[in-house]
């Protein structure tokens, strides 16, 4: 193998770990957003960035849009005197 075949292989196994990494970073992100942010439904828009992404890119955007959505707070009823 000459110096040029393994600089490729580097290369390409760089790339391949960057792709893999942006991948994981994509499903962790809408989750991770929403536990910071104290959104009461977190978990489920942790596992809603993880289907999504996997089974369909398109609509991961939704997930992460929904991680930065405030759901309005339940009101507390009033006391009567």
């Amino acid at each position: 193998m000459s110096v040029l075949d393994i600089f490729a292989w580097i290369v390409l196994l760089i790339l391949v770990a960057s792709a893999l990494a942006m991948f994981f970073i994509m499903g962790w992100l809408p989750g991770h957003i929403a536990k910071s942010r104290n959104h009461p439904q977190a978990e489920a828009v942790t596992v809603a960035g993880w289907v999504i992404l996997i089974f369909g890119f398109a609509l991961w955007p939704l997930a992460l849009i929904w991680a930065y959505a405030d759901a309005p707070s339940a009101r507390k009823p009033e006391a009567s005197p």
